[in-house]
């Protein structure tokens, strides 16, 4: 038995974030129907086609969820989403702001409702469009990446997957609290709210010294030497913390006694001629030979891999973190969910609409009323 077996969810959603945090709950068991636009379905659909006929945010963020297509503004519609508010243990809504009060449905007083936008329901930025790269600039996060003068994104959707993380663990915290008080809950989270609490140590770090840390690439900004170094045939990443760590790698690396270099602070004053004596002690190493002397030293360390690499990365594999899973048109292999512990298989990522007739005579709609609805193009 899976944790959340039995919970039904129902999500008005599209894109990353909520599509993320409901892609969560379905591992943990729980029953997901994703309602989505007649015809075209949920944008990310067709960010790519690089899984099967569909992109691969769509296949990471809908693995064994159910699609319902739902023109929301046709009348009937109304009807059809309370019956499947009555039926659903949570409902979650990152469609514009506001579509769901629009609507108009009351909701049960058990239910657990969620909804996500960009900036918030109030506030000067209340009614700014929000998109992940769009806040990672709001929060600072891309003043952050880069190097010296050149400024970058993060390589991933990292405002999406803070909120998608933080809306799943309040739905969790909400089902358990109903299961003592049996009261449903209200929970609004925004894009820009998830981020800025992920941006909480390097906001302190400039407000207790008066700057924000230098950009660095691949390197620490307040730690050295932490980050890629060349070597023979590649690049290896150090991670040096401590004192201990840093004396193993002087004596692997034949680094002299210097004073620049005592503490992380002076190492960090003399970034640059610190790389310079560790990228002629590496030029000799090929990545294999090297990682394998910092292991023996106990020097932390890792290889800098392509993403192209990560499908074949012998831990993974090692550890069978690889499973199948059907998409429209093809299949694809993807992980695992990191924690091990509790039952899951993968269920298949939705064909748009898939799961209509399914869902409507579940909630009580007869083969003549989908007909009919179908007719209407509610459907």
């Amino acid at each position: 038995m899976r944790p959340l077996d039995g919970v039904i969810v129902v999500s008005l959603e599209q894109a990353v974030a909520v599509p993320y945090a409901t892609r969560l709950l379905a591992d943990l068991g729980a029953r997901v129907i994703k309602i989505e636009r007649p015809e075209t379905g949920d944008f990310a659909r067709h960010y790519d086609l690089s899984c099967g006929s569909v992109s691969s945010y769509f296949a990471w963020t809908n693995v064994g969820k159910e699609s319902v297509t739902l023109n929301i503004k046709a009348p009937e519609a109304r009807e059809v989403l309370s019956r499947l508010a009555a039926k659903a243990d949570v409902l979650l809504c990152n469609l514009s702001p506001g579509v769901w009060e629009k609507l108009g449905i009351e909701l049960p007083p058990s239910l657990i409702f969620g909804s996500l936008s960009g900036y918030g329901t109030d506030g000067p930025y209340a009614s700014r469009k929000a998109f992940d790269a769009l806040v990672q600039s709001e929060a600072g996060l891309v003043s952050l990446t880069g190097e010296g003068d050149v400024t970058a994104r993060a390589g991933i959707s990292v405002a999406d997957i803070a909120a998608g993380v933080q809306l799943q663990s309040a739905v969790l915290a909400a089902l358990l609290q109903r299961s003592r008080t049996g009261a449903g809950a209200r929970l609004e989270l925004s894009l820009f709210d998830a981020l800025a609490e992920w941006m909480h140590q390097p906001m302190l770090y400039a407000a207790g010294t008066g700057a924000s840390a230098p950009r660095t690439g691949a390197h620490h900004p307040s730690i050295a030497p932490y980050g890629p170094f060349p070597c023979a045939d590649g690049s290896v990443h150090l991670a040096v913390q401590n004192d201990g760590q840093w004396r193993r790698l002087c004596a692997l690396a034949g680094l002299p006694d210097d004073p620049r270099f005592a503490t992380v602070v002076s190492r960090v004053q003399h970034r640059e001629e610190l790389h310079g004596l560790l990228e002629r002690a590496f030029a000799a190493f090929t990545s294999d030979d090297l990682l394998a002397a910092l292991d023996a030293a106990d020097v932390p360390a890792a290889r800098t891999r392509s993403i192209t690499e990560l499908p074949t990365h012998p831990q993974l594999s090692a550890r069978d973190r690889w499973v199948d899973v059907s998409v429209p048109d093809g299949s694809v292999r993807m992980l695992r969910p990191p924690v091990d512990g509790m039952d899951w298989s993968p269920g298949a990522v939705p064909a748009l609409g898939a799961h209509n007739d399914h869902v409507l005579h579940w909630i009580g709609y007869s083969p003549e009323d989908v007909t009919e609805l179908r007719a209407r193009s509610v459907f």
